[in-house]
């Protein structure tokens, strides 16, 4: 081994020293940005700028894949390691992060006027952030069913890849995705029936008793006419209807079948248990969990929603760079390629802490830590 070598663990060694700009590869990062109007002598100040923010959106797409590949493989075991759920969290709490970041940069875009991108549009040709390779994989890697995709020009999404991308992401859609992993995590929730205990008949008695409080508080009132009472009661009744979707697992499944439903009735009412009891020790952290997934499926629709409002304002209705609608094409995305509004629905069927079942002492206990009497 030379002197200016040594070891950097099992077969590989390192240079001893290394500088900055050698460590971040900043003569390749720097050299990256190639402005297509300085080859067409068209003077565009601000295609710099627009270069660089839609490299840095591909650096921290990189760096969500890195985050999320970690959170898949823990979800793609048999069993979830309990102990590194909260890594699973935090990891997920960086992604959460990273998301706002990606909606702030779009205000630095936004700092480019719509004659500022006119200047050098012509010289994108038919490139599209449509082709963003790593954002597709994204969007496979959290669950999201080609079936549900806004279909491109009337193709396949993946058509418009080259062939090893293509094989890439196609190969994505067979793999565990975030969702199919945390609903199947979900569904070994041990804690719905225990004993002579049972979730989901303790759920359904408290939810009717709380809709019966509610239907006679409107027929006692005398606030209101006759004809208020009725809309109000046909009100309660559709919140019944909702309640009735998840305490019926035929219910449930007619719904899955219709495309208004993604999560399995089983996981579903894991879920909901999780969010009643979130209060006892052991369900805090598979509450975060749920937060957190709920939190991204918010933070990317926003980001779609900004960048829907970007478009706008700096292309108005033209057609899109890649031949797409522009503008309607991406504003139809943003509610289109929800993955995770199962976990907000849930907030339709949960109940005030006061009606909550009483949990039996066993199941208390198995919920708590040992210590905690």
């Amino acid at each position: 081994m030379s002197s200016t070598e040594k070891k950097a663990g099992p077969g590989g060694s390192l240079p001893e020293t290394v500088s900055y700009s050698e460590y971040l590869r900043l003569d390749d990062l720097l050299g990256a940005q190639q402005p297509r109007c300085e080859a067409a002598g068209v003077p565009a100040h601000d295609e710099m700028l627009f270069i660089i923010v839609h490299q840095a959106y591909e650096l921290w797409f990189k760096q969500v894949h890195h985050e999320l590949d970690s959170v898949l493989a823990a979800f793609s075991r048999e069993q979830v390691d309990e102990a590194g759920l909260g890594t699973v969290v935090h990891r997920l709490d960086r992604v959460i992060e990273i998301q706002q970041l990606l909606v702030q940069q779009i205000r630095v875009l936004e700092t480019m006027t719509p004659l500022d991108f006119l200047d050098f549009r012509n010289l994108l040709s038919t490139a599209s952030g449509f082709q963003s390779w790593q954002f597709r994989l994204l969007e496979n890697k959290l669950g999201l069913p080609e079936e549900q995709r806004l279909r491109y020009s009337e193709r396949r999404y993946s058509s418009y890849f080259p062939e090893a991308i293509r094989g890439k992401l196609e190969s994505s859609e067979r793999n565990t995705t975030l969702f199919s992993g945390v609903q199947a995590w979900l569904e070994r929730t041990p804690f719905l029936e225990l004993g002579d205990f049972r979730f989901l008949d303790a759920y359904a008695a408290a939810a009717e008793r709380m809709l019966e409080a509610d239907r006679e508080t409107v027929r006692r009132s005398t606030l209101i006419s006759d004809e208020e009472r009725q809309v109000r009661l046909k009100m309660i009744d559709g919140t019944a209807a909702n309640f009735e979707s998840v305490i019926h697992a035929d219910r449930h499944e007619a719904l899955v079948k219709e495309g208004r439903r993604c999560l399995s009735h089983k996981a579903t009412i894991a879920a909901l248990f999780i969010n009643l009891y979130r209060d006892e020790p052991i369900l805090q952290m598979p509450f975060n969990l749920l937060q957190a997934l709920v939190e991204i499926d918010e933070g990317l629709a926003h980001w779609r929603s900004r960048h829907t409002q970007m478009v706008l304002r700096m292309l108005g209705r033209k057609i899109g760079t890649g031949g797409s609608s522009g503008f309607e094409y991406l504003r139809d995305t943003v509610d289109r390629h929800r993955v995770f509004m199962d976990f907000f629905d849930l907030a339709t069927c949960l109940i005030p802490r006061s009606e909550l079942p009483e949990l039996p002492e066993g199941v208390r206990e198995q919920l708590r830590f040992h210590f905690s009497d």
